[in-house]
């Protein structure tokens, strides 16, 4: 009896300890975490990882993940791999694409049977990585309805949660994606919350690389220079191209000189990763740059 009331103690005692670490670890995602939802698709990025889900009240079946997710491409003979380290029946494809020379863009598909019966598509992309420790522990959380409200931003942008700092935007923005924010004639900024450095400085290299790597754009110049971003001191890459031979460019700015500063920073806890970019005819504030970068960074004298 007692070796039974022992097992029991250790048994709980462990479970309460695991229990702890994720929770820990979760609160430590959510901190990075953000969303957008439009009553169907959810979007997400952290990481430098952008996410979206969707569940349907559809069955769990090949036939029905092709049929009722036709826009992902993924065919049903695709489908006859399953990760068996995730606690729900499910279906995974992996594919790689190299956008530039060593800068692979890596998707993981998963099609999984949610506790309530329904089906739910899993979409994870990223560069030069693949975190299936991190993708299995996000499903999780979506099955099991762990992602909190507070995460989610609005469609109507006006104020956003910038890396834990609200900053208030014009009403002519726009998202473009999940971080990445676009204000017409006046710059558009693209971030990434990060748990290291290092995750943060490979995220805007490859960002870096992709598009220098891009058909018809000619590098006109490639420098570092000394900027305040959110307060931090720091040197950002500073490119500029000539994007005149870009296939399908649209001049609407009337310029064709890009400018994209490319920053990695530790700040309020963790690492962002941020890309910025104006057209040259774009009007600068006194901080020397358009008026949405301007709400994050300046130039220092």
């Amino acid at each position: 009896m007692k070796k039974t009331v022992i097992l029991l103690a250790l048994f709980a005692a462990a479970t309460t300890f695991v229990c702890s670490v994720y929770g820990q670890e979760s609160d430590n995602l959510f901190t990075r975490l953000q969303g957008l939802t439009n009553r169907g698709p959810h979007f997400f990025n952290i990481d430098g990882i952008t996410i979206t889900s969707q569940k349907l009240g559809v069955e769990f079946s090949a036939r029905n993940c092709e049929l009722w997710f036709y826009d992902l491409k993924i065919k049903e003979n695709e489908l006859t791999t399953s990760d068996s380290l995730l606690s729900y029946r499910n279906f995974y494809v992996f594919k790689s694409e190299e956008e530039a020379q060593n800068i692979f863009q890596n998707t993981s598909y998963y099609f999984v049977e949610s506790p309530d019966n329904k089906l739910i598509s899993f979409v994870f992309t990223s560069i030069n990585k693949n975190d299936r420790v991190f993708q299995r522990h996000f499903i999780e959380l979506v099955c099991n309805d762990l992602i909190p409200e507070n995460i989610y931003h609005s469609y109507t942008i006006d104020r956003v949660n910038f890396a834990g700092r609200k900053i208030q935007l014009s009403k002519s923005c726009r998202w473009m994606g999940v971080n990445n924010i676009q204000d017409p004639g006046h710059g558009q900024i693209n971030w990434s919350v990060h748990k290291d450095l290092e995750d943060a400085l490979s995220t805007t290299e490859g960002y870096y690389v992709i598009t220098k790597a891009k058909e018809g754009t000619e590098l006109v110049s490639d420098d570092f220079v000394n900027v305040i971003f959110e307060g931090v001191e720091t040197q950002a890459r500073k490119v500029v191209y000539d994007t005149t031979g870009a296939i399908g460019h649209l001049i609407t700015s009337g310029s064709t000189k890009l400018i994209i500063y490319y920053v990695s920073v530790p700040l309020r806890g963790n690492f962002v990763s941020c890309v910025m970019s104006f057209w040259e005819s774009d009007p600068v504030e006194t901080s020397g740059l358009p008026r949405l970068l301007d709400q994050v960074m300046r130039l220092k004298q």
